[in-house]
């Protein structure tokens, strides 16, 4: 895998066979990509993989906070992994810049997903980030507690 698009890309697939199948993610990832050598992006797309399959429930709490008025299973199930795999990369990969994350999914969504899917996308994880980053730069006192994933 050259790059962190492709990660991405892969990581996309190996999400939505889980999705459909309910086969562990570890399994699906080495069904598809356990005979290549390993590369710093493979660990990404894996790390990715493993994040969103632990914290879904977590991941679609902030999805449901971002979607107010939608019912979370009436997200186009690709756009629902899109949406999974970049708030992951919010909440667990530090050296990764919101708006990278926020462009790489926007993308995503564009090239695998419906005509609308970028700009929905867009508008969740522009929410969910504003959201986030306040979070993260407040310092911690006593009256505000920061939720652990």
């Amino acid at each position: 895998m050259r790059s962190r698009r492709a990660a991405r890309e892969w990581a996309l697939r190996i999400l939505y066979a889980h999705e459909m199948s309910g086969n562990p993610v570890e399994q699906i990832y080495q069904d598809l990509l356990g005979r290549l050598p390993d590369n710093p992006n493979m660990h990404f797309c894996r790390e990715v993989c493993r994040r969103v399959a632990e914290k879904d429930a977590y991941i679609d709490q902030l999805i449901e906070s971002a979607v107010q008025k939608w019912d979370i299973s009436r997200i186009a199930v690709l756009d629902h992994i899109i949406l999974r795999a970049a708030i992951a990369e919010f909440l667990y990969f530090d050296d990764i810049p919101f708006k990278v994350t926020i462009n790489e999914a926007i993308e995503l969504a564009k090239r695998y997903s419906t005509s609308q899917s970028g700009r929905f996308v867009n508008g969740i994880l522009d929410a969910l980030s504003i959201e986030l980053q306040k979070k993260i730069s407040k310092p911690a006192d006593l009256s505000t507690e920061v939720p652990t994933p």
